[in-house]
């Protein structure tokens, strides 16, 4: 089974507004709400892909009612640890105005709610897959991801770890089976500034080289570059299509990477299944469905002879 953990999920707030002005009252011309959380991102777009999952993580709260209602309207299987006072986030996202975002804060979680999960993924075993995405609050201890990959060292449970800063620095010698900065994040780990593809190759092969498994970075239009458990480097431009909404891109790129290697065993497969899968997204108004990856998929299978 694929387990997600989000620490800290959201309700997230979309809204177009026309002509935003500061210091007025502005009115919506489009709204929607959804589940929102890195974990949750991977978990819905596997449930898209075929594939089960179970969402762990923390809430709180009516909002984290709603946060779990609508997690499970979309397919997925939660298993969420209910915060005894608080309420989960509520992030605020403006559509169409430069991109600008206010994020919630999140309930803090007691020493309770961490023993709860750490109960729950000691009961992971061989062959099981956990997927640790996004920031850790700071309620949690800043090494949680280290810690859970530490306890699950001698499971045969593949690890994901998408997060960056001094948390992905921690996880490397524990060996997770797959990391995926985006071209920024790379950039920052390295103090430098990464524009394409070949730029980032080297640094890629270090993050292998430090005990990642398999390196996985998107470069939004420039494509992504795979650094495999071999040392094997493959890189491909981003397909053709019309970005909507690049929400949750990266996310995809880890379900579809996911899925890919767990059906046919074979990184330079999976790698382009990331790719169409993270794409795909790109190109929808949330998440790409299956149909939608799968043409992208055949895209770049006659372009690059998959």
């Amino acid at each position: 089974m694929i387990y997600t953990i989000t620490c800290n999920p959201s309700l997230d707030y979309t809204v177009s507004v026309e002509n935003f002005a500061l210091g007025k009252t502005n009115r919506t011309s489009s709204e929607q709400i959804f589940p929102g959380g890195k974990g949750i991102n991977v978990s819905m777009m596997l449930g898209s892909l075929g594939m089960e999952s179970v969402a762990l993580g923390f809430i709180a709260g009516f909002v984290g009612e709603e946060i779990e209602r609508q997690t499970k309207a979309k397919g997925v299987h939660t298993e969420f640890i209910r915060l005894p006072f608080g309420n989960s986030r509520i992030n605020l996202k403006l559509k169409n105005y430069d991109g600008t975002e206010i994020n919630g804060m999140g309930p803090a979680v007691p020493e309770e709610g961490l023993a709860g999960l750490y109960e729950q993924t000691d009961g992971l075993r061989q062959g099981d897959v956990l997927v640790l995405a996004g920031s850790v609050p700071g309620s949690l201890p800043v090494d949680l991801y280290a810690r859970l990959l530490e306890r699950l060292s001698d499971r045969g449970v593949l690890c994901v770890v998408d997060t960056t800063g001094p948390q992905l620095w921690e996880v490397l010698p524990y060996k997770p089976f797959l990391i995926k900065p985006n071209r920024d994040e790379l950039g920052e780990l390295f103090a430098t500034t990464i524009r394409t593809r070949q730029e980032a190759v080297p640094y890629a092969v270090k993050l292998h080289d430090m005990g990642a498994v398999n390196v996985l970075v998107s470069l939004s239009g420039q494509g992504a570059v795979l650094v495999d458990a071999d040392g094997m480097v493959y890189e491909c431009e981003a397909p053709k299509g019309r970005l909507v909404n690049a929400v949750g891109a990266g996310d995809s790129m880890v379900a579809g990477f996911l899925t890919g290697w767990l059906m046919e065993q074979d990184s330079r497969h999976a790698f382009f299944m990331g790719l169409a899968a993270g794409s795909a997204s790109a190109f929808s108004e949330h998440f790409a469905t299956g149909e939608e990856v799968k043409t992208v998929f055949r895209q770049l299978a006659e372009k690059n002879r998959i």
